[in-house]
């Protein structure tokens, strides 16, 4: 049960900045990704052919390049995939996350030469070439991703053609110019012009009003699996609005925030939504975006990573009982919460419930006076792991959808 999501109404063509001259894929012609600290590595062109600015990270995933791809937290993000073969299984039209690629550039190391999957609809090299996007192949992505772990995320562009011919100087002015993650107010670009339902599969529970900062496909799929009604609303959607539909809901009814990209800290309607949420005791569930927007609704505030959490093999802890769960992540930034102490917040009572055990990093957040809780990594995760695939469950529980029980007293079972 895969939905028809619909493309955000962003004024761009192409999702990285830049020109673009093709979008097919032409003979291989050199290319050239420069960093903003300066340092250059050399490759051939890998999909359009152009140029593209963007913040350079790195993606630990050994599969999913294609949910990767099509992931809007990716906006405006040069991808580094630090696995050599990219490519292997092609593109299929079955598992996007969203209805286009978002990634501003692609590197790899040693592209397939072919695809190998009876799934397979177009090569990767055709995908990239469709939607825009550059890319570079041949590139020594052990040595890049280890530049970026040691100096940090930071700006990049990749020249190819005509634009690789340019002098440094001129492609390093390109990369100075274009604008920092950091203070990127990114939603509206990714959100839903208009809103959408996903129905549930079989008999309806209940329903969720998923506020979209750049929601993923699978993600209101997996409440759907549940029983949920999902319907999506723009990142615009008012307080107001949002609180009078809840309460509208005939039978349980719950609040979702989705992933997104760009600085959390820029995201002051969101964090209003969610503060309208909380003050109404609507119960709600957050993840990555929505992770962080809790977090600075309830007063923490947030920061940005080195280099980030991005990758399907993440081990997270859950700190209530203990269990590690691997787990997908794409975040740069970060809530600031003591891991030391239960919070006292202006809605109540607050522990952080999950940390990443490579860093220490707040990965969730559970609210013990009112019914909302968050996690900063993917418990839909497409291409896997599904260790985390309870949290929808949690949700489904907190809004009283899997019990007869008044949603006030779900909610207190569950604490």
């Amino acid at each position: 049960m895969t939905p028809t999501i619909p493309v955000a109404a962003e004024g761009t063509h192409h999702p990285g900045a830049g020109s673009v001259h093709a979008n097919r894929p032409a003979a291989p012609q050199p290319a050239v990704l420069v960093l903003e600290d300066g340092r250059v590595f050399r490759g051939d062109s890998y999909g359009a052919i152009g140029t593209t600015v963007g913040e350079a990270v790195f993606a630990t995933g050994m599969s999913g390049y294609q949910e990767t791809l099509t992931d809007p937290s990716y906006h405006r993000q040069v991808v580094v995939m630090t696995a050599p073969h990219i490519g292997n299984t092609g593109v299929n039209d079955e598992d996007p996350e969203s209805g286009r690629i978002w990634v501003a550039g692609y590197v790899v190391r040693d592209p397939a030469r072919r695809p190998s999957s009876w799934r397979s609809r177009r090569t990767l090299d055709e995908e990239l070439a469709r939607y825009g996007v550059v890319g570079i192949s041949g590139v020594d992505t052990r040595a890049l991703t280890r530049h970026l772990r040691e100096r940090g995320a930071m700006r990049a562009g990749i020249f190819s053609g005509e634009a690789a011919a340019q002098p440094f100087e001129a492609m390093h002015a390109t990369v100075l110019a274009s604008p920092p993650m950091a203070g990127a107010d990114l939603t509206a670009e990714v959100s839903t012009a208009a809103e959408y339902t996903v129905e549930p599969a079989g008999r309806a529970r209940g329903t969720v009003l998923a506020v979209d900062l750049g929601i993923k496909t699978m993600t209101p799929v997996r409440m759907a699996e549940r029983g949920l009604r999902v319907h999506v609303l723009p990142a615009g959607t008012t307080p107001e609005e949002l609180v009078a539909r809840a309460r509208a809901v005939t039978g349980p009814v719950g609040v979702f925030f989705s992933n997104g990209p760009g600085d959390p800290a820029t995201a002051d309607h969101a964090v209003a939504l969610m503060r309208a949420v909380l003050a109404a005791r609507i119960p709600t569930f957050g993840i990555c975006f929505g992770n962080q927007v809790l977090g600075r609704a309830l007063g923490f505030g947030t920061y940005k990573l080195g280099y980030g959490h991005r990758g399907i093999n993440q081990p997270v802890a859950d700190r209530a009982t203990g269990r590690v769960e691997v787990t997908a992540h794409n975040h740069g930034f970060a809530v600031d919460a003591p891991l030391d102490r239960v919070s006292d917040t202006e809605f109540g009572r607050v522990e952080v419930s999950h940390v990443c055990l490579n860093d220490d990093v707040v990965e969730g957040l559970r609210c013990l006076d009112v019914p909302a809780f968050s996690v900063q990594y993917h418990p839909e995760a497409a291409a896997g792991p599904h260790d985390s695939a309870y949290l929808f469950d949690r949700f489904v529980a907190l809004m009283g959808a899997d019990d007869p029980q008044p949603r006030e007293a779900a909610h207190a079972a569950t604490h």
